[in-house]
């Protein structure tokens, strides 16, 4: 297949990871379209990038360790739904080894907007927000929950240049 199909099919990943975060940030939900056309679009692009059948099977037990990670974090309520489907679809296509790197950046990043939220949401920080969008004063209100989408984007995005994808590409 010529490079520049496999750099549009490659293109999926990082579009939608970055279109669930801005949907997630805006509204505190990412739609159920974004996971499925990631799950949907990575076997193409495998196949396309010339990934083997083990190799693509070694995947798809990541993205199926990652949908059961994520719904136990959902149901300790730590994350969304949207969240767990976007955290598996994501794993899906960074496989192994790259899901531990994504683990790490995506913890890390978790914690960068945790500590962004409590700042956000501090009295002083409020006052400067009001007389933004709707949704920024969504973001700043205390009590609110966290779009942590967006940990799992910039995680899944770290990760995205060490995966088997890439390599097979031709990588970063």
């Amino acid at each position: 297949m010529p490079p520049i199909l496999q750099a549009v099919l490659l293109l999926v990943f990082p579009v939608l990871v970055i279109v669930a975060a801005l949907r997630d940030v805006t509204s505190f939900t990412i739609p159920n379209w974004i996971s499925g056309l990631l799950i949907l679009a990575f076997f193409p692009a495998a196949l396309a990038l010339g990934l083997s059948l083990p190799q693509i099977g070694l995947h798809a037990a990541v993205g199926a360790a990652a949908l059961v990670m994520g719904v136990i974090m959902f149901a300790l309520r730590w994350i969304g739904g949207g969240d767990a489907k976007l955290f598996a679809a994501a794993g899906l296509w960074l496989g192994w080894p790259a899901v531990l790197p994504y683990l790490v950046y995506t913890a890390i990043a978790g914690g960068a907007l945790a500590l962004a939220l409590i700042g956000l949401r501090s009295m002083w920080m409020r006052a400067f927000v009001v007389g933004g969008p709707a949704w920024m004063g969504r973001l700043a209100t205390p009590g609110e929950s966290v779009p942590y989408g967006v940990a799992i984007a910039v995680g899944a995005m770290a990760a995205f240049p060490g995966t088997a994808l890439m390599r097979a590409w031709g990588g970063l």
